[in-house]
């Protein structure tokens, strides 16, 4: 058994408050995911980073390879070092990883099921690529170095528009590509390859948010799906404008994840700010966009005449301000519901914009196909076949392929 050296750094808040650990995605360093984030969790955790073997601050020499499970033993042994600078050992953790940081918060939980209060996995899956990928990729670093993943990082991590908007956050997670030791990224690739955990989700009792990016190619949305459904006390969170780097590309929402899974209420004598009507209606309107996609609102605004404009902005603000950003639903649960109504009220021209932001906000085919069949028991069977005719013409099109 090899067990890897894992070191890390304190990103934010002080040791008086609750621990929460986060975990980096391949090719990353601690400190340039984690750092923005972290800064805004400064008032309510004790932010405590762990970089991978060969990683930013893990400078430990790397002269084998290591399994998943060993991996996280070796981040277990970390944690429980700073639980006993905290003069708590063996104590109880929240949990906060990227990529093959959440798989290793996954492993975490399976192995040391009592440790973790709360974990947000972002952009990660039960099992992530295959293992010819996995192997090929190590074979390609290990001849040609760290630096020749840079451009594929490049195009695979960030969400359209990140880099140009935040050129200093980009470069400088890149900049840790090219840093990282070779072995170790190699080491950590060959621990991805056999990585599978899918058969073991339901052993999970630990809550557990997973929040997926809309532009995520490397963990889609569909297969963070497929984890939080696996796990009995999992909820998808969908976040658009993010790829694959959660914590550094939405770190306010990320943050505010965050708190909510680790049950984080304001802090005491502050009150809450007072939700205007202009700020539910910027509100909404951000959720509009998320879940119709901007071409549609676009579309929509640009129509919108004397007549029609006050009721747009109705819309806005009662339906996407006033409902759709309520916390009590995530949005697959609010698209399921919204895709039933529509069915038992025959409304076919929303039912068509509603099938496309179901997919959006992370249902699969095999889902929506689930919701019109149990339309067709309690809205009637002409309805649900009618449904059926739209879903294959929104989804597919004529000629049978998928739509995006």
């Amino acid at each position: 058994m090899t067990i890897p050296t894992i070191s890390g750094a304190q990103v934010g808040g002080t040791a008086g408050l609750p621990l929460l650990v986060c975990g980096p995605s391949l090719g990353t360093s601690a400190v340039a995911l984690w750092s923005a984030t972290a800064e805004m969790l400064t008032g309510h955790f004790h932010v405590v980073a762990w970089d991978l073997p060969g990683h930013g601050h893990n400078r430990a020499e790397v002269t084998s390879g290591f399994t998943m499970s060993e991996l996280a033993e070796g981040v277990q042994a970390f944690i429980d070092g700073v639980l006993a600078e905290r003069g708590e050992p063996g104590g109880s953790y929240h949990y906060a990883g990227d990529s093959i940081g959440g798989a290793v918060g996954l492993q975490l939980m399976l192995d040391q099921p009592a440790r973790i209060t709360a974990a947000v996995l972002a952009c990660t899956a039960a099992r992530i690529g295959d293992e010819t990928m996995w192997r090929e990729r190590a074979a390609l670093v290990r001849a040609a170095g760290s630096s020749v993943m840079v451009e594929t990082s490049a195009r695979r991590w960030f969400a359209p528009g990140f880099v140009d908007e935040h050129p200093v956050a980009a470069a400088a997670l890149l900049h840790s590509v090219g840093d990282t030791d070779p072995a170790g990224y190699a080491a950590v690739c060959d621990a991805l390859a056999t990585f599978d955990v899918r058969a073991d989700l339901a052993r999970i009792g630990t809550p557990v948010i997973a929040l997926a990016g809309a532009y995520d190619l490397a963990t889609p949305v569909a297969a963070m799906a497929e984890l939080a459904h696996g796990i009995d006390d999992g909820r998808l969170v969908v976040l658009d404008r993010v790829a694959h780097l959660a914590p550094a590309e939405a770190p306010a929402e990320t943050a505010r994840i965050i708190r909510e899974a680790a049950q984080i209420q304001p802090s005491a004598g502050i009150e809450p700010a007072v939700v205007t009507v202009a700020d539910r209606r910027t509100a909404g309107m951000a959720m509009r966009r998320a879940v119709l996609g901007d071409e549609h609102v676009d579309r929509a605004t640009a129509a919108a005449t004397d007549l029609t404009r006050e009721f747009q902005e109705f819309i806005t603000d009662y339906a996407w301000g006033g409902i759709w950003t309520r916390p009590g639903l995530d949005r697959r649960s609010r698209s399921m519901i919204t895709l039933t109504a529509l069915i038992a009220r025959a409304h076919h021209e929303e039912l068509a914009m509603h099938l496309r932001a179901a997919r959006t906000n992370g249902l699969t085919d095999d889902e929506i196909k689930e919701v019109i069949m149990q339309s067709a028991i309690y809205c009637g069977v002409p309805d649900a076949n009618t449904a059926f005719r739209i879903a294959q013409q929104t989804l597919h099109g004529p000629d049978g392929r998928t739509t995006r």
